[in-house]
């Protein structure tokens, strides 16, 4: 294996870990969702998840002589509003459809950033499998409105986060993670402590908040954030593509859910989509430097 192509494999294994990781999670927080809401499960989610980064990674000892704030700010602000928006979508419309609307988002990047034919087809491959994955048809007609302008707000909320990530990570290094999700709690606490109150601070939801809080944030977002700098922002937008069908495989080893046909060839083109992308990538311009550990 030549070193370029290691240099692309690594952070494309790194991106599906964080995935995996963040699927896992989402699993845990629909039993939140009773207790205090989506508002309250984002307050634990982001609240615990930066005070986790913050521990480990102490980003507070680098900050000396960073200088775009605004990229910063940009990216925690638009992961906190990513969230919200997605979770409170999920309160009225199908998880299936709010990701297939959310994906709108990476799919933009994705087509706007392409300069070849082929993009295209791996842009194209991936639209057909969502086509076929997520049952629009059947449940189009009973769209909550409020629900589906949610869910758009959260695909321009993801648009926006691989774009500042990118920017984000370029000046602070892996510690962007830290500090956007310290950020991004800043907007969300507050909402879930208004909405849950003190259900919020019970001690019975701590195991159940932190593993949210580990495997939704802060585990995805620092895998995510070593990708975003090493890989360009359209390869990113169709890799994460792939993140429905895990759902859809992690619902059938977990929760006994089996794929129709249908299913099964959208995950198949959603997969082609990806490692074509990967493939692809070779030939594309180098990204942004590796960032310091």
């Amino acid at each position: 294996m030549s070193r370029h192509t290691a240099s692309i494999l690594l952070p494309i294994g790194v991106l599906l870990a964080g995935m995996i990781s963040f699927q896992c999670g989402a699993a845990l927080a629909k039993q939140l969702f009773p207790l205090i809401g989506a508002q309250g499960a984002v307050a634990i989610r982001l609240g615990l998840g930066a005070l986790i980064l913050w521990v480990v990674r102490r980003p507070w000892r680098a900050l000396a002589g960073k200088r775009d704030w605004p990229a910063l700010w940009g990216y925690g602000l638009t992961l906190g509003l990513m969230n919200l928006s997605f979770y409170m979508a999920l309160r009225t419309i199908p998880l299936g459809i709010a990701v297939a609307l959310e994906f709108i988002g990476p799919l933009a990047i994705a087509l706007f950033g392409s300069r070849r034919w082929l993009d295209f087809l791996w842009v194209a491959l991936v639209v057909i499998g969502l086509g076929l994955l997520l049952p629009l048809r059947d449940q189009a007609h009973a769209l909550d409105p409020v629900g589906v302008m949610y869910a758009m707000g959260a695909a321009v909320g993801w648009a926006a986060y691989i774009l500042l990530g990118r920017r984000a990570g370029a000046s602070f290094g892996a510690d962007a993670a830290a500090l956007g999700t310290a950020i991004g709690a800043l907007l969300a606490v507050p909402v879930g402590i208004a909405h849950a109150g003190g259900a919020l601070f019970a001690l019975s939801l701590l195991p159940l908040a932190l593993g949210v809080a580990v495997l939704s944030s802060a585990l995805p977002y620092s895998l995510e954030m070593f990708t975003l700098t090493r890989l360009p922002a359209a390869t990113v937008g169709i890799l994460m593509s792939i993140e429905p069908s895990l759902g859809a495989l992690l619902g059938m080893l977990f929760l006994h859910e089996h794929l129709s046909m249908l299913q099964w060839l959208a995950i198949a083109a959603i997969i082609a989509a990806s490692m074509g992308t990967a493939l692809s990538s070779r030939t594309a311009e180098p990204s942004l430097e590796p960032l310091p550990p």
